[in-house]
């Protein structure tokens, strides 16, 4: 099964990920990382390091980000390089999130990639 680790500004992550969980119950290797106005860019990138690794089941980890860009995205993107069948997505919303549940068990990391930024439109990449 694919890892997620939801990463967003101010708490919207943990807010997804409760969410989630609220309608579907505990959700395996998904990790929520809440990016607060302050935190240093290397706080984060700690954060977000231990939320893949613990996400990781050694079959892919998706990066589920708000913004394109932001400090997220850029964390996300850099230790998506160092790892391998990790992807970022952008432009994620709760919604969509959960058009993708099922796909977690069947799809590669790329194939979640693609179908998500299918789904999702042009505010999705």
């Amino acid at each position: 099964m694919l890892g997620w680790v939801i990463t967003c500004h101010d708490d919207r992550a943990q807010e997804i990920l409760d969410a989630l969980e609220k309608k579907h119950g505990a959700l395996l290797q998904c990790r929520a990382v809440n990016f607060w106005r302050g935190l240093s860019s290397n706080m984060l990138s700690r954060m977000m390091c231990d939320a893949l690794h613990e996400a990781d089941s050694g079959e892919g980890v998706i990066f589920l980000t708000d913004i394109a860009g932001a400090p997220p995205y850029r964390v996300a993107s850099l230790l998506s390089h160092k790892h391998s069948r990790c992807e970022v997505i952008s432009g994620v919303t709760l919604p969509l999130i959960e058009q993708m549940m099922a796909c977690r068990e069947t799809m590669t990391s790329s194939e979640f990639r693609e179908r998500i930024v299918e789904l999702g439109g042009p505010e999705v990449e």
